[in-house]
């Protein structure tokens, strides 16, 4: 498939032609007055709520909010006034500018500030991300914000933004910033998934369909507060509230719970519509992914092949038991924790076979334990594999409390395999290796500790205080709950896997939302081995593998301890090979004589007690 990018300007590839600095949108000053919004329409209901009348609060609110228009509006002219930017193509300034920066490499140059003139440049080839987001106001003035997300833009600092541009500019730089970072042609379809509007039943399988409800009730409290309005004071709150009380609970319960999930479905309804709203994600090239959707508020995010280190396949439990799930990318250069859960979506809540599509077509291979194809098609997994050297011969065995399965004999402590893998050879696991049943007894113990024992007791103890009916409550309380936390702490175990295919590490957990991590085993930097005196006495550590993209560390739980250390190993060669023991090796053996195989030579310096794994 042929480029899509528009053709550059002539002028721009000559060095006798430098490229001219450019300003922002004027109707960036429009934008910028927003935010009246909110204090005109609180003076507005104030005055519906009060027949017309203004107090004298009313007054002073209008004066302030005069007076703030104009001091932002002058702001914000001497902002648009001062602040421009370029694609320098020669990598250098000005020489009115008297900066020099890295000369022969692509830039991309904005200058701003007064008082103190301040010009960033980044060369073009640290981009990532490029994308375009516009709110109802932006739309509504024709234009839009591009953000570009440079490598190693964890936070707000690494990343540039244009607030606004005209659409088209906005596009035309948008695909000059991509082009020259390089591109090429997409192989096959590049379209992985678009909208399919039969996905609306799973828009209310979701957390929102209950905690959107008190999250919009506690917002509308807050806006009546702030206007005056007492919210308990008015009419019909307190007609519901009387009926509420002198109504049989056994039908106002039920029918307010009703009311919620109703209230709930249509809000979580509305707000699938606005976020996915001619959603589509594909490759618009070689080495781009990009994905638009957005109603009100439209957005447009690319991410680079060469920052895309993995996808996340998320079920929460309710979409679970209906069968879909949505996808997560884990790549780099999508700002903080916060930006990176907002700009990481790939695909809304949908069929579990379609997300485990999508997923293979986003990594470009199979989808571990699956035999979901790359790209946009199906497929079967022909291959052999093999486990990796850590993983049991029966794969779907249940262990003991040892962290042994059945069948089997548990590894040496600290063993690694006499034979390191390698890239080109890497160990690879058809299912997902279990977790040793000591994990099970944490979660049961946890679950009535920090559950059933707290709420049993707090009803027992107000029932001696204050009326026996609380007793009663307290034993049904026990008697209903602990089967459930029985049942979840069960499933979260069953939950629990982890294993190596291919290139990727394979990790899974959860049961309110079960997350299957697939992440590739080169961008692993560093493992970090934690436990509890409680995880130490069950032989469980819980493994994190540090990496520069999504959530910046993923935790593999309560794994055996004495398979820890080998399982890292194994998923990233390298990184502990100096502390750790070759198998069949006495801990306390000459220092010169402990090589750990595939390590060049290199003295191992690191030691174990007690024959447990080492933290790092």
């Amino acid at each position: 498939m042929s480029s899509s990018h528009p053709a550059r300007p002539a002028r721009w590839d000559h060095p006798s032609h430098p490229p001219q600095w450019q300003r922002l949108d004027p109707r960036t000053l429009l934008v910028h007055c927003g935010w009246m919004a909110a204090p005109l329409g609180s003076l507005a209901l104030t005055a519906l709520a009060t027949g017309g009348r203004i107090s004298a609060r009313g007054w002073i609110t209008l004066a302030v909010i005069a007076a703030s228009f104009a001091v932002v509006t002058t702001l914000g002219l001497i902002r648009w006034f001062r602040t421009e930017f370029r694609i320098s193509l020669n990598g250098g300034a000005d020489a009115a500018d008297h900066i020099a920066t890295t000369r022969n490499a692509p830039t991309l140059d904005i200058r701003s500030g007064l008082f103190n003139r301040r010009l960033r440049s980044i060369p073009l080839h640290r981009i990532r991300t490029v994308d375009l987001t516009a709110s109802p106001l932006h739309r509504l003035l024709g234009v839009t914000v591009l953000r570009a997300g440079t490598a190693g833009s964890g936070g707000s600092g690494g990343a540039l933004s244009l607030d606004a541009l005209a659409v088209p500019e906005a596009a035309r730089l948008r695909a000059e910033l991509l082009a020259r970072a390089g591109s090429a042609a997409a192989d096959g379809d590049p379209v992985l998934a678009r909208i399919d509007w039969r996905w609306l039943r799973y828009a209310p399988l979701t957390f929102w369909i209950v905690g959107g409800v008190f999250a919009a009730a506690g917002s509308a409290y807050r806006v009546l507060d702030g206007i005056g309005i007492e919210p308990w004071k008015l009419g019909i709150v307190r007609q519901a509230f009387t009926d509420f009380g002198t109504s049989a609970l056994w039908v106002t319960v039920p029918v307010a719970l009703l009311a919620v999930l109703a209230l709930g479905s249509a809000g979580a309804l509305g707000l699938y519509v606005e976020n996915w709203w001619n959603y589509r994600l594909e490759w618009t090239d070689g080495h781009t992914l990009q994905v638009r959707r957005g109603l009100f508020t439209t957005r447009s995010v690319a991410i680079e092949r060469a920052r895309l280190r993995g996808v996340l396949l998320r079920e929460p439990l309710l979409l679970r038991a209906g069968g879909g799930a949505l996808v997560r990318a884990v790549a780099g250069g999508l700002g903080n924790r916060e930006e990176n859960r907002k700009r990481s979506g790939l695909l809304p809540p949908a069929p579990r076979a379609e997300a485990l599509r999508v997923a293979a077509g986003t990594l470009g291979a199979p989808f571990p334990g699956t035999g979901a194809g790359a790209g946009t098609g199906t497929g079967t997994g022909t291959g052999t594999s093999r486990p990796h050297p850590h993983a049991n011969g029966n794969g779907n065995g249940n262990g003991n409390e040892n962290g042994n399965r059945n069948g089997t004999a548990p590894p040496p402590a600290l063993a690694t395999p006499s034979t390191p893998p390698t890239p080109s050879t890497p160990p690879t696991s058809a299912t997902l290796t279990p977790h040793p049943r000591a994990a099970l007894r944490r979660r049961r113990v946890r679950g009535m500790v920090c559950v059933v024992l707290p709420g049993t007791a707090l009803l027992a103890g107000l029932g001696v205080g204050l009326t026996p009916v609380l007793l009663h409550c307290a034993w049904v309380f026990a008697v209903l709950v602990t089967p459930l936390v029985l049942w979840l702490a069960r499933d979260a175990y069953r939950s629990l896997g982890h294993g190596l295919q291919d290139g990727f590490l394979v990790a899974r957990s959860g049961t309110f939302s079960r997350d299957t991590l697939v992440l590739q085993r080169s961008a692993i930097a560093a493992w970090t081995f934690t436990d509890s005196p409680f995880t130490r006495r069950s032989g469980l550590v819980t493994l994190t593998a540090a990496v520069a993209a999504g959530e910046d560390g993923y935790r593999i739980r309560d794994l055996a301890a004495s398979e820890a250390a080998g399982f890292a190993a194994a998923a990233g060669p390298g990184i502990l090979a100096e502390f750790l023991v070759p198998a069949g090796e006495s801990p306390v053996a000459p220092r010169d004589s402990r090589q750990f195989p595939g390590s060049s030579g290199r003295t191992q310096q690191g030691r174990h007690r007690s024959g447990k794994s080492p933290a790092t």
